[in-house]
């Protein structure tokens, strides 16, 4: 950068010493004089670059060491890391190992309570669900006179009743925790009903069980439209026709045909002030059941407001054949069903432990609660929404906290009771 003015006043001398020489003397030397402007000039420029070029190699230089000390770092930070979590990992496990021998310890415990709770209840026996006292005696003296005035007849040779519940098999998890599902009990089709809640208008239709437990949810099934909702899990399907409940002033009994999708017949239930059969179930009023003997329906009035009634009833034209007061009370009752004409109420407690059956009421006086064997459910997860009994099959379909369970039943004569 120095030698620039200094070739500025060198040219400015020359120059004038120049022009007083000849013409093309003259131009010679200003030809000289701008080559070597020119190369001063380049050469300054070359230097500048350099200067820059190295200025910037070096701060490459220096980012470049930053960032191996850095990597290094990190790599050095994520070595300690895992190993950290490896150790940690480590312990874990030996924690999941204690945890899960000592949850296997207490399940032993636990299965071997349980068992020796079965061997007390069975050499024991349940408590009785009647209370004996004067009044009671006297309302089973007028229920029994009433019933030899009008004796049940029966309309079939049917003679089974409950041994033991033989097996328990959960299929799958479709909709809330209470509902209804059940077969047709009298057309022998294989369909299967789900009637999802407490109060709805919509049945899922699945041509048979293995087609629902095979299906995502109620996906594959048809759905059917009701004129109106059903109120309650006291629902019944007998010959290709749903039963159910019409909640309002009145009770109202509806036979809705399956296959016409019509409503074939209605009738107002002639009891009145109506409470809820089951005290671990009150959205059910009127629980419809279907057996060899055919369709029966289980209630509650103020009039006998601590027990459960009983009436049988014509499916083809909804008259009510015959009504009978049971010894069998509602509190803590959550379901009941009927099979060859005897009852049987399945009982639990408000918080949820093994269901059992623990009063028995027989139409035709063969069977009494004294006779009936203590029948307990398997563990479940809470109680029964409802059961419905199937007699071709002697399978018991449970709706339970939105699982729908099969019971298979042990059974035998009454006569060898």
């Amino acid at each position: 950068m120095r030698a620039f003015p200094l070739c500025l006043t060198y040219a400015h001398t020359h120059a004038l010493s120049v022009s007083k020489q000849s013409p093309p003397v003259f131009k010679m030397r200003a030809l000289q004089l701008l080559v070597l402007i020119l190369s001063g000039l380049v050469g300054a420029q070359q230097q500048a670059l350099m200067d820059y070029l190295e200025r910037r190699l070096l701060a490459i230089e220096d980012r470049i060491s930053l960032w191996h000390e850095q990597t290094s770092r990190y790599a050095s930070e994520l070595r300690e890391f895992k190993q950290q979590m490896v150790a940690q990992l480590e312990g874990l496990d030996k924690s999941k190992e204690a945890l899960r021998s000592e949850l296997d310890t207490v399940g032993t415990r636990v299965d071997r309570v349980e068992r020796e709770m079965d061997y007390l209840e069975t050499q024991n026996g349940a408590q009785p669900c009647v209370d004996v006292d004067d009044k009671l005696v006297e309302q089973q003296v007028t229920v029994v006179k009433e019933r030899n005035k009008a004796k049940y007849a029966k309309l079939t040779d049917c003679s089974d009743m409950i041994s033991s519940i033989k097996a328990m098999k959960i299929l799958k998890r479709v909709g809330g925790a209470k509902g209804m599902w059940t077969k047709d009990m009298g057309s022998g089709t294989g369909k299967v009903y789900i009637l999802n809640g407490t109060e709805d208008n919509t049945v899922y239709e699945f041509g048979t069980v293995r087609e629902f437990t095979s299906s995502q949810g109620t996906s594959a099934a048809t759905s059917i439209q009701l004129p109106s909702a059903w109120h309650g899990m006291g629902h019944a399907i007998y010959n290709n026709h749903l039963y159910y409940l019409k909640q309002g002033e009145e009770m109202k009994l509806l036979k809705f045909d399956l296959q016409k999708n019509i409503v074939a017949d209605s009738a107002v239930f002639p009891a009145k002030n109506h409470l809820p059969v089951y005290s671990l179930n009150p959205e059910t009023f009127i629980d419809l059941a279907v057996d060899e003997e055919g369709l029966w329906a289980f209630y509650a009035t103020q009039e006998n407001e601590r027990y459960i009634s009983l009436a049988k009833i014509d499916s083809k034209t909804l008259d009510i054949e015959q009504m009978w007061d049971t010894p069998c009370v509602r509190e803590n009752a959550e379901a009941a069903f009927v099979i060859c004409g005897t009852v049987y109420v399945v009982y639990n407690s408000k918080l949820p432990s093994r269901s059992r059956i623990q009063c028995v009421f027989d139409v035709s006086d063969i069977v009494t609660n004294d006779d009936a064997p203590n029948v307990y459910f398997p563990k479940r997860y809470g109680t029964h929404a409802s059961l419905k009994y199937s007699s071709v099959e002697q399978l018991l379909y449970a709706w339970d906290d939105g699982y729908q369970i099969l019971y298979k039943l042990q059974m035998k004569k009454k006569l060898e009771v």
